[in-house]
Protein backbone atom coordinates (compact mmCIF):
# COMPACT_ATOMS: atom_id res chain seq x y z
CA UNK A 1 0.00 0.00 0.00
CA UNK A 2 1.51 3.58 -1.10
CA UNK A 3 -0.91 6.05 -0.45
CA UNK A 4 -0.57 8.44 2.46
CA UNK A 5 -3.92 8.98 4.47
CA UNK A 6 -5.40 11.75 6.84
CA UNK A 7 -8.74 10.20 9.19
CA UNK A 8 -11.60 12.54 9.59
CA UNK A 9 -13.06 11.45 12.96
CA UNK A 10 -15.73 12.96 15.26
CA UNK A 11 -16.54 14.13 18.71
CA UNK A 12 -19.92 12.38 17.89
CA UNK A 13 -22.78 12.09 14.55
CA UNK A 14 -24.13 14.59 12.54
CA UNK A 15 -20.74 16.65 13.33
CA UNK A 16 -20.21 17.27 9.90
CA UNK A 17 -17.64 15.03 9.29
CA UNK A 18 -18.93 14.62 5.82
CA UNK A 19 -18.58 17.53 4.57
CA UNK A 20 -15.59 18.18 6.07
CA UNK A 21 -14.23 15.06 4.39
CA UNK A 22 -15.57 16.25 0.85
CA UNK A 23 -14.47 19.47 1.47
CA UNK A 24 -10.59 18.00 2.35
CA UNK A 25 -10.73 15.79 -0.99
CA UNK A 26 -12.28 19.05 -2.90
CA UNK A 27 -8.64 20.68 -2.24
CA UNK A 28 -6.24 17.98 -2.26
CA UNK A 29 -7.78 17.22 -5.95
CA UNK A 30 -7.90 21.46 -6.87
CA UNK A 31 -4.01 21.12 -5.78
CA UNK A 32 -3.35 18.03 -8.22
CA UNK A 33 -2.97 15.39 -5.51
CA UNK A 34 -4.95 11.74 -6.75
CA UNK A 35 -6.97 11.53 -4.01
CA UNK A 36 -9.90 9.48 -2.92
CA UNK A 37 -12.17 9.11 -0.21
CA UNK A 38 -12.75 5.95 2.41
CA UNK A 39 -15.43 4.78 4.62
CA UNK A 40 -15.47 1.42 5.81
CA UNK A 41 -18.56 1.29 7.53
CA UNK A 42 -21.55 3.31 6.51
CA UNK A 43 -25.16 3.53 8.99
CA UNK A 44 -27.31 5.55 6.38
CA UNK A 45 -30.63 5.65 4.96
CA UNK A 46 -29.15 7.68 1.78
CA UNK A 47 -27.43 5.49 -0.44
CA UNK A 48 -26.28 5.99 -4.15
CA UNK A 49 -26.08 3.52 -7.14
CA UNK A 50 -22.50 3.53 -8.93
CA UNK A 51 -22.24 2.72 -12.11
CA UNK A 52 -21.55 -0.97 -11.62
CA UNK A 53 -24.84 -1.23 -10.05
CA UNK A 54 -23.43 -1.29 -6.66
CA UNK A 55 -24.53 0.25 -3.72
CA UNK A 56 -22.80 2.76 -1.64
CA UNK A 57 -23.49 5.86 1.38
CA UNK A 58 -24.87 8.86 -0.68
CA UNK A 59 -22.04 10.66 1.22
CA UNK A 60 -18.99 8.75 -0.56
CA UNK A 61 -20.70 8.93 -3.86
CA UNK A 62 -20.69 13.19 -2.64
CA UNK A 63 -17.11 12.85 -1.99
CA UNK A 64 -16.13 10.94 -5.01
CA UNK A 65 -17.33 14.01 -6.69
CA UNK A 66 -15.00 16.23 -4.73
CA UNK A 67 -12.22 14.25 -5.83
CA UNK A 68 -13.01 14.22 -9.44
CA UNK A 69 -13.38 10.56 -9.79
CA UNK A 70 -16.59 7.92 -10.35
CA UNK A 71 -18.22 6.21 -6.89
CA UNK A 72 -16.88 2.91 -6.81
CA UNK A 73 -18.11 0.16 -4.52
CA UNK A 74 -14.70 0.11 -2.44
CA UNK A 75 -15.14 3.91 -1.24
CA UNK A 76 -17.68 2.27 0.99
CA UNK A 77 -17.37 -1.80 1.26
CA UNK A 78 -20.18 -2.27 3.96
CA UNK A 79 -23.48 -0.56 4.35
CA UNK A 80 -25.91 -0.41 6.99
CA UNK A 81 -29.30 0.22 6.44
CA UNK A 82 -31.56 0.78 9.47
CA UNK A 83 -34.45 -1.27 9.09
CA UNK A 84 -35.53 -0.81 13.37
CA UNK A 85 -33.95 0.29 16.41
CA UNK A 86 -32.42 -3.60 16.18
CA UNK A 87 -32.29 -4.38 12.96
CA UNK A 88 -30.30 -3.49 9.98
CA UNK A 89 -29.81 -4.57 6.09
CA UNK A 90 -26.40 -5.20 5.76
CA UNK A 91 -24.79 -4.27 2.08
CA UNK A 92 -21.42 -5.67 2.04
CA UNK A 93 -19.49 -4.46 -1.57
CA UNK A 94 -22.84 -3.31 -2.58
CA UNK A 95 -24.89 -6.15 -2.70
CA UNK A 96 -27.60 -6.85 0.27
CA UNK A 97 -26.29 -9.92 2.29
CA UNK A 98 -29.50 -9.87 4.66
CA UNK A 99 -31.11 -8.51 7.99
CA UNK A 100 -28.99 -8.84 11.16
CA UNK A 101 -29.24 -7.66 14.58
CA UNK A 102 -26.36 -5.65 16.25
CA UNK A 103 -25.34 -8.54 18.64
CA UNK A 104 -25.21 -10.98 15.32
CA UNK A 105 -23.77 -8.80 13.35
CA UNK A 106 -20.64 -8.08 15.89
CA UNK A 107 -19.96 -11.58 15.70
CA UNK A 108 -19.08 -11.11 11.85
CA UNK A 109 -16.57 -8.57 12.42
CA UNK A 110 -13.31 -10.86 11.32
CA UNK A 111 -15.01 -11.82 8.36
CA UNK A 112 -16.40 -8.00 7.77
CA UNK A 113 -12.50 -6.68 8.33
CA UNK A 114 -11.40 -8.50 5.81
CA UNK A 115 -13.61 -6.77 3.21
CA UNK A 116 -12.54 -3.21 4.58
CA UNK A 117 -8.78 -4.52 4.46
CA UNK A 118 -9.19 -5.68 0.98
CA UNK A 119 -10.71 -2.50 -0.31
CA UNK A 120 -8.38 -0.51 1.68
CA UNK A 121 -5.48 -2.20 -0.43
CA UNK A 122 -7.26 -1.59 -3.65
CA UNK A 123 -7.79 1.90 -2.99
CA UNK A 124 -4.24 2.72 -1.42
CA UNK A 125 -2.47 0.78 -4.46
CA UNK A 126 -4.73 3.04 -7.33
CA UNK A 127 -4.71 6.63 -5.26
CA UNK A 128 -1.74 8.70 -3.89
CA UNK A 129 -4.03 10.23 -1.21
CA UNK A 130 -6.73 8.66 0.65
CA UNK A 131 -9.40 10.63 3.01
CA UNK A 132 -10.90 8.17 5.36
CA UNK A 133 -13.86 9.71 7.09
CA UNK A 134 -14.87 7.86 10.61
CA UNK A 135 -18.23 7.26 11.87
CA UNK A 136 -20.15 8.38 15.25
CA UNK A 137 -17.58 9.39 17.82
CA UNK A 138 -14.11 8.24 18.12
CA UNK A 139 -14.71 7.80 21.21
CA UNK A 140 -16.81 5.08 21.93
CA UNK A 141 -15.13 3.42 24.34
CA UNK A 142 -18.13 0.25 24.58
CA UNK A 143 -18.02 -0.69 20.98
CA UNK A 144 -14.15 -0.95 20.60
CA UNK A 145 -13.66 -4.42 20.20
CA UNK A 146 -16.21 -4.29 17.27
CA UNK A 147 -15.29 -1.16 15.80
CA UNK A 148 -15.00 -1.46 11.59
CA UNK A 149 -14.42 1.94 10.93
CA UNK A 150 -12.43 4.87 13.40
CA UNK A 151 -9.35 3.20 14.77
CA UNK A 152 -8.87 0.46 13.32
CA UNK A 153 -8.74 1.67 9.69
CA UNK A 154 -7.01 4.77 10.65
CA UNK A 155 -4.09 2.37 11.72
CA UNK A 156 -4.31 0.62 8.84
CA UNK A 157 -3.60 3.46 6.98
CA UNK A 158 -0.87 4.77 9.19
CA UNK A 159 -3.28 8.11 8.82
CA UNK A 160 -2.90 11.20 10.30
CA UNK A 161 -5.82 12.25 12.25
CA UNK A 162 -8.17 15.32 12.44
CA UNK A 163 -11.01 15.36 15.08
CA UNK A 164 -13.78 17.29 14.29
CA UNK A 165 -16.42 19.00 16.58
CA UNK A 166 -19.42 20.88 16.37
CA UNK A 167 -19.48 24.16 18.72
CA UNK A 168 -23.33 24.85 16.84
CA UNK A 169 -24.81 21.69 19.88
CA UNK A 170 -22.83 23.25 22.42
CA UNK A 171 -20.45 21.86 25.13
CA UNK A 172 -17.65 21.63 22.37
CA UNK A 173 -14.89 22.09 25.30
CA UNK A 174 -16.07 18.72 26.86
CA UNK A 175 -16.31 17.03 22.97
CA UNK A 176 -12.98 17.45 22.41
CA UNK A 177 -11.20 17.05 25.82
CA UNK A 178 -13.65 14.48 26.58
CA UNK A 179 -12.78 12.49 23.90
CA UNK A 180 -8.96 12.76 23.86
CA UNK A 181 -9.19 12.14 27.40
CA UNK A 182 -10.46 8.74 26.73
CA UNK A 183 -8.65 7.73 23.60
CA UNK A 184 -5.98 4.58 24.00
CA UNK A 185 -2.73 6.24 24.19
CA UNK A 186 -1.56 5.17 21.19
CA UNK A 187 -4.76 6.57 18.84
CA UNK A 188 -4.21 9.89 21.52
CA UNK A 189 -0.81 10.28 19.89
CA UNK A 190 -2.09 9.99 15.96
CA UNK A 191 -4.11 13.18 16.47
CA UNK A 192 -2.64 15.91 14.85
CA UNK A 193 -5.01 18.54 15.32
CA UNK A 194 -8.78 19.53 16.00
CA UNK A 195 -11.66 21.48 13.80
CA UNK A 196 -14.59 23.66 15.20
CA UNK A 197 -17.35 22.80 12.87
CA UNK A 198 -20.50 25.15 12.54
CA UNK A 199 -19.95 28.36 14.22
CA UNK A 200 -22.44 30.82 14.52
CA UNK A 201 -20.66 34.60 14.51
CA UNK A 202 -17.93 36.37 14.52
CA UNK A 203 -14.90 33.52 15.15
CA UNK A 204 -13.13 35.79 16.54
CA UNK A 205 -15.24 35.96 19.85
CA UNK A 206 -13.90 32.09 19.79
CA UNK A 207 -9.98 33.27 20.16
CA UNK A 208 -10.18 32.44 23.92
CA UNK A 209 -11.91 28.98 23.20
CA UNK A 210 -8.90 28.11 20.87
CA UNK A 211 -6.59 29.47 23.08
CA UNK A 212 -8.04 27.13 26.10
CA UNK A 213 -8.63 23.99 24.15
CA UNK A 214 -4.71 24.19 22.53
CA UNK A 215 -3.09 24.76 25.80
CA UNK A 216 -5.63 21.96 27.50
CA UNK A 217 -5.20 19.46 24.83
CA UNK A 218 -1.81 19.94 23.10
CA UNK A 219 -2.78 20.01 20.17
CA UNK A 220 -3.20 22.66 17.63
CA UNK A 221 -6.73 24.00 16.37
CA UNK A 222 -6.30 23.98 12.92
CA UNK A 223 -9.47 26.56 11.96
CA UNK A 224 -12.80 27.43 13.17
CA UNK A 225 -15.46 26.84 10.38
CA UNK A 226 -18.51 28.75 10.45
CA UNK A 227 -21.84 27.67 9.75
CA UNK A 228 -22.39 27.99 5.45
CA UNK A 229 -26.11 28.92 5.27
CA UNK A 230 -28.38 27.39 2.36
CA UNK A 231 -25.33 24.85 1.12
CA UNK A 232 -27.01 22.76 -1.38
CA UNK A 233 -24.83 19.51 -0.70
CA UNK A 234 -26.85 16.17 0.37
CA UNK A 235 -26.31 15.75 4.20
CA UNK A 236 -26.20 12.51 5.32
CA UNK A 237 -27.10 12.61 8.77
CA UNK A 238 -29.24 15.43 9.26
CA UNK A 239 -32.50 16.65 7.41
CA UNK A 240 -31.90 20.57 9.11
CA UNK A 241 -35.04 19.95 10.55
CA UNK A 242 -35.49 23.22 12.36
CA UNK A 243 -34.75 25.35 9.05
CA UNK A 244 -37.27 22.37 7.06
CA UNK A 245 -40.18 22.47 9.70
CA UNK A 246 -39.92 26.52 9.60
CA UNK A 247 -40.52 26.97 5.81
CA UNK A 248 -43.77 29.06 5.41
CA UNK A 249 -46.10 28.35 2.92
CA UNK A 250 -46.86 31.31 1.28
CA UNK A 251 -50.07 32.07 -1.70
CA UNK A 252 -47.26 32.85 -4.50
CA UNK A 253 -45.05 30.07 -3.99
CA UNK A 254 -45.41 25.92 -4.98
CA UNK A 255 -46.05 24.49 -1.55
CA UNK A 256 -44.51 21.40 -1.11
CA UNK A 257 -44.84 18.67 1.51
CA UNK A 258 -42.70 16.02 2.33
CA UNK A 259 -44.03 13.31 5.04
CA UNK A 260 -41.47 12.33 7.62
CA UNK A 261 -41.92 8.99 7.69
CA UNK A 262 -40.26 7.04 10.80
CA UNK A 263 -38.44 5.21 8.50
CA UNK A 264 -37.51 7.50 5.72
CA UNK A 265 -34.47 6.91 3.38
CA UNK A 266 -32.69 9.31 0.56
CA UNK A 267 -34.27 12.20 1.49
CA UNK A 268 -31.63 13.82 -0.13
CA UNK A 269 -34.31 13.73 -3.78
CA UNK A 270 -36.36 16.87 -2.77
CA UNK A 271 -32.91 19.27 -1.88
CA UNK A 272 -33.21 20.66 -5.18
CA UNK A 273 -36.76 21.61 -4.97
CA UNK A 274 -36.21 23.54 -1.99
CA UNK A 275 -33.48 24.97 -3.72
CA UNK A 276 -36.11 26.56 -6.21
CA UNK A 277 -36.86 30.24 -6.10
CA UNK A 278 -40.85 29.79 -6.27
CA UNK A 279 -40.88 26.95 -4.20
CA UNK A 280 -41.27 26.49 -0.79
CA UNK A 281 -40.50 22.79 0.84
CA UNK A 282 -41.51 22.13 4.18
CA UNK A 283 -40.76 18.13 5.77
CA UNK A 284 -44.28 17.59 8.07
CA UNK A 285 -44.98 15.90 10.80
CA UNK A 286 -48.66 15.63 11.54
CA UNK A 287 -51.88 15.13 8.33
CA UNK A 288 -52.79 19.02 9.83
CA UNK A 289 -49.67 20.49 8.29
CA UNK A 290 -50.66 19.21 4.73
CA UNK A 291 -53.63 21.59 4.39
CA UNK A 292 -51.78 24.58 2.57
CA UNK A 293 -49.76 22.26 0.62
CA UNK A 294 -49.95 22.26 -3.30
CA UNK A 295 -48.22 18.86 -3.54
CA UNK A 296 -47.70 16.67 -0.90
CA UNK A 297 -44.50 13.89 -1.39
CA UNK A 298 -44.36 11.20 -0.06
CA UNK A 299 -40.60 9.80 0.03
CA UNK A 300 -38.88 6.59 0.01
CA UNK A 301 -38.92 4.19 3.07
CA UNK A 302 -36.83 1.43 4.57
CA UNK A 303 -39.52 -0.53 5.73
CA UNK A 304 -42.56 0.19 3.24
CA UNK A 305 -45.16 -1.76 5.05
CA UNK A 306 -44.26 -0.18 8.40
CA UNK A 307 -44.74 3.03 6.63
CA UNK A 308 -47.51 2.81 5.62
CA UNK A 309 -49.05 1.50 8.70
CA UNK A 310 -47.91 4.69 10.04
CA UNK A 311 -49.59 7.10 7.73
CA UNK A 312 -53.08 4.78 7.87
CA UNK A 313 -53.14 4.86 11.72
CA UNK A 314 -52.01 8.87 12.31
CA UNK A 315 -54.83 10.14 10.57
CA UNK A 316 -53.02 10.67 7.16
CA UNK A 317 -55.62 9.10 4.73
CA UNK A 318 -58.65 11.73 5.12
CA UNK A 319 -55.89 14.53 4.65
CA UNK A 320 -54.36 12.80 1.94
CA UNK A 321 -58.20 12.47 0.49
CA UNK A 322 -59.05 16.12 1.12
CA UNK A 323 -56.11 17.30 -0.77
CA UNK A 324 -56.67 15.06 -3.82
CA UNK A 325 -60.47 16.70 -3.68
CA UNK A 326 -59.13 20.12 -4.05
CA UNK A 327 -57.54 18.87 -7.36
CA UNK A 328 -54.06 18.68 -5.50
CA UNK A 329 -51.02 17.09 -6.63
CA UNK A 330 -49.61 13.65 -4.73
CA UNK A 331 -46.25 11.78 -5.39
CA UNK A 332 -44.41 8.87 -4.41
CA UNK A 333 -41.06 8.11 -5.02
CA UNK A 334 -39.60 4.17 -4.37
CA UNK A 335 -41.49 3.21 -0.98
CA UNK A 336 -44.10 6.04 -1.69
CA UNK A 337 -44.85 5.09 -4.68
CA UNK A 338 -45.33 1.44 -3.68
CA UNK A 339 -47.68 2.80 -1.00
CA UNK A 340 -50.03 4.93 -3.46
CA UNK A 341 -50.94 1.35 -5.40
CA UNK A 342 -53.95 -0.83 -3.74
CA UNK A 343 -51.78 -3.63 -2.50
CA UNK A 344 -48.18 -4.56 -0.98
CA UNK A 345 -47.10 -8.28 -0.63
CA UNK A 346 -44.44 -9.46 1.11
CA UNK A 347 -44.27 -13.17 0.70
CA UNK A 348 -40.75 -13.93 1.62
CA UNK A 349 -40.23 -11.74 4.27
CA UNK A 350 -38.37 -8.64 2.92
CA UNK A 351 -39.29 -6.29 5.40
CA UNK A 352 -42.26 -8.28 8.17
CA UNK A 353 -43.94 -10.66 5.87
CA UNK A 354 -47.66 -10.61 5.11
CA UNK A 355 -49.57 -7.95 3.04
CA UNK A 356 -51.29 -5.11 3.21
CA UNK A 357 -53.94 -2.52 1.46
CA UNK A 358 -52.15 0.62 0.03
CA UNK A 359 -53.58 3.88 0.06
CA UNK A 360 -55.32 3.06 -2.83
CA UNK A 361 -54.51 6.22 -5.28
CA UNK A 362 -53.08 3.98 -8.07
CA UNK A 363 -54.25 1.05 -9.66
CA UNK A 364 -51.18 -0.91 -8.62
CA UNK A 365 -49.98 -3.75 -7.03
CA UNK A 366 -46.46 -4.44 -5.98
CA UNK A 367 -44.50 -7.78 -4.12
CA UNK A 368 -41.53 -7.39 -2.37
CA UNK A 369 -38.68 -9.43 -3.77
CA UNK A 370 -35.56 -10.79 -1.89
CA UNK A 371 -33.38 -9.91 -5.31
CA UNK A 372 -33.12 -5.35 -4.75
CA UNK A 373 -32.50 -3.75 -8.29
CA UNK A 374 -29.75 -1.66 -8.33
CA UNK A 375 -29.05 0.62 -11.40
CA UNK A 376 -28.91 3.73 -12.83
CA UNK A 377 -30.76 5.01 -15.28
CA UNK A 378 -32.12 7.52 -18.07
CA UNK A 379 -35.61 8.02 -19.23
CA UNK A 380 -37.86 9.94 -20.94
CA UNK A 381 -41.11 11.33 -19.22
CA UNK A 382 -44.59 10.61 -20.63
CA UNK A 383 -46.55 13.81 -22.57
CA UNK A 384 -48.86 13.87 -19.40
CA UNK A 385 -45.53 15.54 -17.44
CA UNK A 386 -45.03 18.23 -20.30
CA UNK A 387 -45.88 19.24 -23.78
CA UNK A 388 -42.35 18.15 -24.84
CA UNK A 389 -40.60 15.37 -24.16
CA UNK A 390 -38.46 15.81 -20.99
CA UNK A 391 -35.15 13.37 -20.03
CA UNK A 392 -34.58 12.28 -16.18
CA UNK A 393 -31.63 10.96 -14.70
CA UNK A 394 -31.45 9.31 -11.43
CA UNK A 395 -30.47 5.38 -9.91
CA UNK A 396 -33.08 3.00 -8.35
CA UNK A 397 -32.94 0.96 -4.96
CA UNK A 398 -35.94 -0.84 -4.12
CA UNK A 399 -36.55 -4.36 -3.34
CA UNK A 400 -40.30 -4.96 -5.48
CA UNK A 401 -41.75 -5.47 -8.52
CA UNK A 402 -44.91 -3.26 -9.12
CA UNK A 403 -47.68 -4.11 -11.54
CA UNK A 404 -49.58 -1.54 -13.45
CA UNK A 405 -53.59 -2.55 -13.63
CA UNK A 406 -55.23 0.17 -16.26
CA UNK A 407 -52.42 2.48 -15.54
CA UNK A 408 -50.03 4.58 -17.87
CA UNK A 409 -46.53 4.65 -16.95
CA UNK A 410 -44.51 7.71 -15.93
CA UNK A 411 -41.15 7.05 -17.88
CA UNK A 412 -39.61 5.34 -20.50
CA UNK A 413 -36.40 4.28 -19.46
CA UNK A 414 -34.41 4.52 -22.48
CA UNK A 415 -30.81 3.39 -20.54
CA UNK A 416 -30.50 1.84 -18.03
CA UNK A 417 -26.54 0.45 -16.11
CA UNK A 418 -27.30 -2.87 -14.55
CA UNK A 419 -25.64 -4.72 -11.48
CA UNK A 420 -25.43 -8.67 -11.52
CA UNK A 421 -28.04 -8.03 -8.63
CA UNK A 422 -30.62 -6.03 -10.88
CA UNK A 423 -33.91 -7.19 -11.67
CA UNK A 424 -36.36 -5.14 -13.91
CA UNK A 425 -39.31 -2.66 -12.29
CA UNK A 426 -41.69 -3.83 -15.15
CA UNK A 427 -41.56 -4.14 -18.30
CA UNK A 428 -43.93 -4.53 -21.79
CA UNK A 429 -42.50 -6.06 -24.72
CA UNK A 430 -39.10 -5.24 -25.71
CA UNK A 431 -39.14 -1.57 -23.44
CA UNK A 432 -38.26 -0.79 -19.77
CA UNK A 433 -40.85 1.68 -18.21
CA UNK A 434 -41.09 3.06 -14.75
CA UNK A 435 -43.70 4.21 -12.06
CA UNK A 436 -47.38 4.46 -12.98
CA UNK A 437 -49.70 7.70 -13.56
CA UNK A 438 -53.16 8.66 -12.70
CA UNK A 439 -54.91 9.56 -15.78
CA UNK A 440 -55.65 13.01 -14.88
CA UNK A 441 -52.31 13.54 -13.71
CA UNK A 442 -52.71 14.18 -9.88
CA UNK A 443 -51.14 11.09 -8.48
CA UNK A 444 -47.59 9.58 -9.96
CA UNK A 445 -45.06 7.59 -8.55
CA UNK A 446 -41.82 6.12 -9.42
CA UNK A 447 -38.85 4.08 -8.40
CA UNK A 448 -36.27 6.99 -10.05
CA UNK A 449 -34.22 8.58 -7.20
CA UNK A 450 -33.12 12.35 -8.60
CA UNK A 451 -36.00 12.11 -10.77
CA UNK A 452 -36.06 15.65 -9.93
CA UNK A 453 -32.55 16.61 -11.19
CA UNK A 454 -33.03 17.29 -14.63
CA UNK A 455 -34.08 21.15 -14.65
CA UNK A 456 -36.19 20.32 -18.12
CA UNK A 457 -38.34 18.11 -16.02
CA UNK A 458 -38.33 19.83 -12.92
CA UNK A 459 -39.33 23.06 -14.54
CA UNK A 460 -41.96 21.55 -16.57
CA UNK A 461 -43.24 19.83 -13.84
CA UNK A 462 -43.42 22.81 -11.58
CA UNK A 463 -45.13 24.74 -14.07
CA UNK A 464 -47.80 22.41 -14.59
CA UNK A 465 -48.64 22.92 -11.01
CA UNK A 466 -48.12 26.61 -11.30
CA UNK A 467 -50.44 27.03 -13.87
CA UNK A 468 -52.88 24.63 -11.78
CA UNK A 469 -52.13 27.00 -9.02
CA UNK A 470 -52.75 30.50 -11.28
CA UNK A 471 -49.24 31.14 -11.50
CA UNK A 472 -47.66 31.90 -14.79
CA UNK A 473 -45.20 29.70 -15.55
CA UNK A 474 -41.80 30.36 -15.25
CA UNK A 475 -38.91 30.30 -17.96
CA UNK A 476 -36.91 27.23 -17.85
CA UNK A 477 -33.68 29.08 -16.95
CA UNK A 478 -34.78 29.52 -13.89
CA UNK A 479 -34.24 25.95 -12.99
CA UNK A 480 -31.01 25.54 -15.32
CA UNK A 481 -29.84 28.09 -13.12
CA UNK A 482 -30.66 26.64 -9.66
CA UNK A 483 -28.83 23.59 -11.20
CA UNK A 484 -25.77 25.44 -12.18
CA UNK A 485 -25.37 26.90 -8.98
CA UNK A 486 -25.77 23.37 -7.09
CA UNK A 487 -23.05 22.07 -9.51
CA UNK A 488 -21.09 24.95 -8.17
CA UNK A 489 -21.50 24.30 -4.25
CA UNK A 490 -18.97 21.68 -3.54
CA UNK A 491 -16.03 24.34 -5.00
CA UNK A 492 -17.90 27.26 -2.48
CA UNK A 493 -17.94 24.68 -0.05
CA UNK A 494 -14.53 24.11 -0.50
CA UNK A 495 -13.20 27.15 -1.17
CA UNK A 496 -15.68 28.20 2.51
CA UNK A 497 -12.90 25.78 4.18
CA UNK A 498 -9.63 26.62 2.94
CA UNK A 499 -10.57 29.86 3.88
CA UNK A 500 -11.51 29.21 7.39
CA UNK A 501 -8.65 26.18 7.48
CA UNK A 502 -5.28 25.99 7.76
CA UNK A 503 -4.10 22.43 6.70
CA UNK A 504 -0.30 23.55 5.44
CA UNK A 505 1.49 21.93 8.60
CA UNK A 506 -1.30 18.43 8.17
CA UNK A 507 -0.46 17.98 4.62
CA UNK A 508 3.36 18.53 5.39
CA UNK A 509 3.61 15.96 7.99
CA UNK A 510 2.17 13.66 5.03
CA UNK A 511 5.92 13.90 3.03
CA UNK A 512 8.00 13.75 5.71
Amino acid sequence: MKARAIAILGTGSDVGKSLITAAICRLLHRSGVHVAPFKAQNMSLNSFVTPGGHEIGRAQALQAEACGIPPHVDLNPILLKPESDNCSQVVVLGKVCGKREASVYFDSRQELWSVVEDSYARLANQYDMLVIEGAGSAAEVNLREHDLVNWPVAKLADAQVVLVADIDRGGVFAQVLGTLDLLAPDERAMVRGVIINKFRGDARLFADGVKFLEERSGLPVLGVVPFLRDLMLDQEDSLDLDRNSQTRFAPDRLNIAVILLPHMSNFTDFNILGAEPDVALKYVASPSMLAEADIVLIPGSKNTLADLSYLQENGYIPALDHHLHGRRELVGICGGYQMLGRWISDPHGVEQGGASRGLGYLNTETELKQAKRTTQVEANAEDVFAQAETMVRGYQIHMGVTRLVNELPCFKVRHSVLGENARLSIATGEAEFDGAVRKDGLVWGTYIHGVFDESGFRRAWLNRARVRKGLPPLDELVSRMVTVRSRGELDRWADHVSHNLDLTSLVESLHT
